[in-house]
């Protein structure tokens, strides 16, 4: 019981005010506005289409909607930060105006796009190379105050794949995150969620140790992400592609949550949420 209390998870988020409870994990819906992401199925081409598959999204369970203009995938086309910014702020608008319930998540590394984003309406901001790519990120999320996810990453998406090393990959990530998360308090920043960043500067091999150890990240009592949806952690192990992968991504899932998961981060949410109810009924016995 005692360890329990020790390892016990910040189980809330400030959201404009509102407290958002985590006691329950929750998904998050990926809304890509990106014509190279690496599922072709989540490739969202206008606003009348991001907004159909946010209401479909928010209907079958979702509390997060995550927005990305900026392709993460291994060897990705870097784009210019106006591009970026162009395809993302008509898409928050269009979902404030006609979903004002979602909850916006913006999947940036650039400090203004982050700024602006939460200017125009957005909630959260999930970075992925946890201010690594914009050393004016960190000091933003500090002015703007909203939950802000952080995300290991080795190197760039252009680089990431590149022969990663680690001399231990969970005692390295570990370590990574105790000094993000250090500088981050002494920002006074409040709401900080930590994503391990699997098929991010990973192998297999890395990725699976890491999920194999994810209970260890509860050391840092925050919230934690799991992002599996699809990748090729699941698919090039089983000989298959990104479009057969929802049943490996559900299996990844579950695991997650055995090992305490906050968010999973998915593509396909209907069955993300049917993961969790039967994982939280069956921790309820």
């Amino acid at each position: 019981m005692a360890e329990n209390n020790f390892f016990e998870v910040k189980q809330s988020l400030n959201i404009k005010g509102k407290i958002f409870n985590l006691n329950t994990p929750k998904v998050m819906g990926i809304l890509n506005i990106t014509p190279d992401s690496f599922y072709s199925g989540s490739r969202t081409n206008s606003i009348k289409e991001a907004l159909i598959k946010t209401e479909g999204f928010l209907k079958e369970g979702a509390s997060f909607i995550d927005i990305g203009g900026y392709s993460s995938r291994p060897g990705a086309t870097h784009i210019a930060e106006d591009e970026e910014l162009a395809r993302i702020i008509p898409i928050v608008e269009a979902l404030n105006k006609h979903l004002p319930e979602a909850i916006i998540s913006i999947d940036t590394f650039r400090a203004k796009i982050a700024e602006e984003s939460v200017f125009t309406g957005a909630h959260i901001i999930n970075d992925i190379s946890a201010g690594e790519m914009d050393n004016k990120m960190f000091e933003t999320i500090a002015k703007i105050q909203v939950p802000y996810i952080i995300m290991h990453m080795q190197g760039t998406p252009q680089t990431m794949q590149k022969n990663p090393v680690y001399n231990n990959v969970l005692l390295d990530v570990v370590d990574y995150f105790a000094k993000k998360v250090a500088a981050l308090k002494a920002l006074n920043v409040h709401d900080v969620i930590i994503d391990p960043g699997f098929g991010f500067g990973k192998t297999i091999e890395h990725n699976y140790e890491l999920l194999s150890h994810m209970e260890d990240f509860k050391i840092f009592k925050l919230p934690i992400l799991a992002g599996f949806s699809r990748k090729g952690m699941i698919h090039k192990v089983l000989g298959t592609s990104a479009a057969e992968a929802l049943n490996g991504t559900t299996v990844l899932n579950t695991v997650a949550l055995q090992k305490g998961a906050k968010i999973l981060r998915v593509h396909d949410v209907k069955e993300a949420v049917e993961c969790i109810k039967l994982i939280e009924l069956l921790q309820l016995q």
